[in-house]
């Protein structure tokens, strides 16, 4: 029974043996630079190892120099590569180990044929990178970008982006941004408000209630005053310019010269009208609620403005933070109680309590009182009466 037990045990070790060598050379030749140097390695270490047991074994005495010729040809042929094995996790976190360069498309030729405007050239070099990896964001703006600044080609332009933006594996940053980016050539290059409309309305389809959505919104609430620019400079006319005052060092007074203010009032109904047609403009309800704080005095109103900027979610942290604090800097110079100022300021830590805008806030509110102290008037202190001109005189009086 023991003999049996050793023979069963005996050549089970013998196969984990040959198993874990076997999966040593697999490991050595997947790693090795040239694995066909390798593999004719291992095909003649096995018969050579055989060879060398079965001839020593015969030579009786002599079999023990056979067997040391045979270790000094297999520490020639495998030491570098056992060498390199049981080193490689340590090296491999300084020169990166055997592992293959990450594969990506290189636009550095057609980058230096559009250069040279040969921009036929570098649409098929773009191409054909994108052939290879027809994902590949860099890529399809590149492409889009010659197409519609160097061939004035917007239509190409925009039947390259849409194919991209259609693809469900698209990111969604990077389908608003080549939206986004089309509404720009559609307005300088085009000059074509609905077009570049009909961009950013994608976004607002595509992505609802997102970041993405309230900034495509935004940017189309300001897409008439930059046509407005855009047409002029396009449209250039003659400007007659008014003649100039004459003599205007010896007038008494050059008040009349200075540009007149637009009315708040006036002001302030425009703000309203364009926030009626774009209510998601925050720059325009920003400069609303500042005139009414300003030169109105009407904190009620301000805060009404405010408010609806900081309660909507799509805003970022900082933005949410910046009208907080602008809220509290109206209610102190508009008279609010310490209290009211607080409350605001501790919104900002309630709402992003891990963010550094809450560490600024709490800065705030540790140094609040003294802001308060520091709208306090100070009490007027009345003067003496002095003689005056005394700063025309000279000299020291004379005593008769």
């Amino acid at each position: 029974m023991s003999r049996t037990f050793d023979i069963v045990l005996g050549t089970v070790g013998l196969v984990v043996a040959i198993g874990l060598v076997a999966v040593g050379f697999f490991y050595m030749i997947k790693k090795s630079y040239d694995p066909g140097q390798m593999l004719v390695k291992c095909v003649f270490t096995i018969p050579f190892v055989i060879g060398c047991i079965l001839l020593g074994v015969k030579m009786g005495p002599f079999g023990p120099f056979l067997i040391v010729f045979m270790a000094v040809v297999l520490s020639y042929m495998w030491t570098p590569h056992i060498a390199e094995m049981i080193t490689s996790p340590f090296t491999n976190m300084f020169d990166g180990g055997n592992e293959p360069p990450e594969k990506k498309p290189y636009y550095s030729i057609a980058t230096a044929k559009r250069k040279r405007g040969f921009y036929l050239e570098s649409i098929v070099e773009i191409r054909r990178q994108l052939a290879k990896f027809p994902d590949n964001f860099e890529g399809v703006m590149l492409l889009a970008s010659v197409q519609a600044e160097d061939m004035k080609d917007l239509p190409s332009a925009e039947m390259t982006l849409n194919h991209f933006c259609a693809s469900p594996k698209a990111p969604p940053k990077q389908v608003a941004a080549a939206w986004t980016t089309l509404a720009d050539w559609h307005m300088k290059i085009g000059v074509d408000v609905d077009s570049a409309r009909a961009s950013l309305q994608k976004i607002v389809e595509r992505f609802p209630e997102t970041e993405m959505a309230l900034q495509a919104q935004q940017r189309m609430a300001h897409l008439g005053g930059v046509e407005k620019i855009l047409m002029a400079q396009h449209d250039r006319q003659r400007v007659v310019l008014p003649e100039g005052v004459n003599n205007i060092g010896l007038l008494d007074s050059t008040e009349f010269l200075k540009p007149k203010e637009i009315e708040p009032g006036l002001l302030a109904a425009a703000h309203v009208k364009h926030l009626e047609a774009h209510p998601h403009d925050s720059e325009v309800r920003e400069k609303l609620a500042v005139l009414y704080a300003k030169d109105f005095q009407r904190l009620d109103l301000a805060t009404m403005e405010l408010a609806q900027l900081i309660n909507e979610p799509r805003h970022s942290p900082k933005q949410i933070a910046g009208w907080l604090n602008q809220l509290a800097n109206f209610q102190i110079e508009l008279g609010a109680d310490v209290a009211t100022v607080r409350a605001t300021l501790e919104k900002i830590v309630e709402l992003f309590p891990s963010l550094p805008v809450a560490e600024i806030a709490q800065r705030r509110l540790a140094r609040i009182n003294s802001e308060f102290k520091g709208k306090e008037k100070t009490p007027g202190v009345q003067l003496g009466v002095y003689e005056q001109n005394i700063g025309l005189k000279y000299g020291s009086p004379r005593k008769l």
